[in-house]
């Protein structure tokens, strides 16, 4: 490879490219993001039911899911629920770099429009679980049909 600009020095016009195709990235992206062009945005829609739910790690590597007034709702043993435990552990993240525990419940809530989502009121993240398709928002959906909270 040394041998290749061994007589001569690097394309000088490959480098002012390369800087130029950079500088209109960072433009473009600074230009749509101070004008809202290309933004996608869901309509606010009425809350139909919503629940408290609290997510607790077992001493044998499984999750419990109970209601915030301590209704049981679901067990998942080692290795169970790979959609549920990946979105807690990105609302996880999120709490430890604030300094939250795990105790503040999180909101589950359906929507007039059909979309659930699971917010973290502490840190105000939201997930739209329905962009996770129909499996897997299922899962949180029984939720709903099991607790009593509104």
């Amino acid at each position: 490879m040394s041998e290749l600009f061994a007589g001569g020095s690097f394309p000088k016009r490959a480098v002012h490219a390369g800087a130029a195709i950079v500088m209109l990235t960072v433009a473009f992206s600074a230009f749509a993001r101070l004008t809202d062009i290309g933004v996608t945005r869901l309509p606010a829609s009425p809350v139909l039911q919503s629940m408290s739910l609290r997510f607790y790690d077992n001493p044998q590597g499984g999750i419990r899911v109970e209601t915030s007034s301590g209704e049981s709702l679901a067990q998942f043993g080692p290795g169970e629920g790979g959609f549920l435990r990946g979105v807690l552990r990105g609302f996880a993240r999120d709490r430890r770099s604030q300094g939250i525990g795990s105790e503040p419940p999180f909101d589950l809530v359906r929507h007039a429009d059909g979309r659930i989502s699971l917010s973290d009121p502490k840190t105000g993240r939201v997930v739209e679980l329905d962009a996770f398709g129909p499996t897997n928002v299922g899962l949180f959906a029984k939720f709903l049909t099991q607790g009593k909270d509104t």
